[in-house]
């Protein structure tokens, strides 16, 4: 789910509610703790250099047991998070404790947001195990066709 879909479904909602897949809902008095850009630079195993961004949301179960986030409170943080660190319409990811930190996908069921388990997966399919050093600055001894 994109920044966007959530900008544009919490002003329909009278409380911000999270839930697992399992069903399990994050606590009432959760705090958004952060919202910002993650940047993930890598290479995959078929020696692919790529580059992947979320808007990311952290949430937190605070002690503050008459806390409840609103819509028009989360939205005034994204507001502020757009305009500070210049955040894009991306992909939002979810940071959520629970034995460790979990990252999540996000979608809507309809009346609250859920978060999706993430999977890993070969990105170079085509390509998996046949990774190739990749030269990140020529030398001056190399030589065209000198396969440095």
């Amino acid at each position: 789910m994109k920044l966007s879909e959530v900008k544009q479904l919490l002003p329909t909602l009278d409380n911000v509610a999270f839930q697992l897949e399992d069903g399990t809902f994050v606590p009432e008095h959760f705090h958004v703790t952060e919202v910002g850009v993650t940047t993930k630079h890598f290479i995959d195993c078929g020696g692919i250099i790529r580059s992947e961004e979320a808007v990311n949301f952290q949430l937190w179960n605070a002690e503050d047991y008459e806390h409840r986030l609103k819509p028009a409170k989360l939205l005034r943080i994204i507001s502020l998070s757009e305009d500070k660190l210049d955040i894009k319409d991306a992909e939002v990811e979810v940071e959520y404790q629970s034995n460790t930190i979990g990252r999540y996908d996000l979608s809507f069921n309809g009346s609250h947001f859920v978060l999706k388990s993430k999977t890993t997966a070969c990105l170079a399919q085509d390509a998996c195990g046949n990774f190739k050093e990749i030269s990140v600055a020529a030398s001056s001894c190399c030589t065209p066709g000198g396969n440095c």
